[in-house]
């Protein structure tokens, strides 16, 4: 029996999570009254049961205390019942404006103030987001994306720990990424776009990759930044960090940085077990 239970904040996408687990064959209960939660457990997990996953979604609707819930799963616990907490989460700026675009009312906003909602939450849930086995961080993800992280964890049952990695390409021109926790600049590279041929394309098309990459400079710094990349990614994993943002730059974040972004990306996808990502912030503006 493998028994799942799926929390998070609310607009982080357990409703979504929910959904994928059930196409993936997992018998889903969601916002089950906190009274009913052990008996359900109980009821689950008998032995020679139909049933051999369930996902049980709970979160601060209905005015569910989250100190019971986590006192109740505590003593599950103790009784030597098995189960996972898979908790989603997202930026204060991501669930702010999910609830502005659905004009949905947050179940902790008595005064209106999504804000205020989302950060009285997060503190309500602190306590299950410390002890949950995977978050996932819904911030950047696609739909897509978000099913092949949950596909990993629940359907290939691969080795998992809760650590997304976002490789971005931007312009410096354009600003430093806020969200940014590395930020590399690859001005010191040739620039493609004063060269006819080149200019108007991007580091997507390979007559830019090869150009760009042609440097000795360019193959060092793929060889230095893999290897530092390599060597923080498991540290960060090991105090507990759960999003990565590794930002690279040019000018216009067109040709260098996309050009770089996309090598790393490369030489980073199925090297570890987190999730990763590739994002080119700026390769849509006009310019260099």
């Amino acid at each position: 029996m493998r028994f799942v239970v799926v929390t998070g904040m609310s607009g982080g996408g357990k409703t979504s999570a929910l959904k994928m687990l059930e196409d993936a064959g997992f018998y889903c209960v969601d916002n089950l009254p906190v009274f009913l939660i052990e008996k359900f457990v109980e009821l689950s997990t008998m032995p020679n049961g139909e049933i051999n996953k369930v996902a049980l979604g709970l979160d601060v609707r209905a005015g569910q205390s989250f100190s019971d819930v986590t006192e109740i799963l505590e003593g599950l616990k103790q009784k030597g019942y098995s189960f996972e907490i898979l908790f989603m989460d997202a930026s204060e700026a991501a669930l702010i404006k999910r609830y502005k675009e659905t004009r949905r009312v947050h179940p902790l906003a008595v005064d209106g103030r999504v804000e205020d909602g989302v950060r009285k939450e997060r503190k309500i849930l602190e306590e299950i987001r410390k002890n949950a086995d995977y978050v996932l961080d819904t911030s950047k993800l696609l739909t897509r994306e978000l099913k092949e992280e949950l596909d990993r964890i629940f359907v290939k049952n691969e080795e998992y720990n809760s650590l997304m990695v976002n490789v971005m390409s931007f312009g410096f021109k354009h600003g430093i990424p806020v969200d940014a926790d590395l930020v590399f600049d690859v001005r010191f590279l040739p620039n493609p776009f004063y060269i006819d041929e080149l200019k108007v394309k991007t580091g997507n098309d390979k007559e830019v990759q090869d150009y760009v990459m042609s440097f000795r400079e360019a193959e060092d710094f793929m060889s230095k930044l893999t290897d530092m990349i390599q060597f923080l990614i498991p540290n960060y994993i090991k105090e507990g960090k759960y999003s990565l943002v590794i930002a690279i730059g040019c000018t216009g974040g067109k040709h260098r940085s996309v050009t770089l972004a996309n090598e790393l990306y490369k030489r980073m996808k199925n090297q570890g077990n987190y999730g990763l990502k590739l994002y080119h912030r700026d390769v849509a503006h006009q310019g260099r």
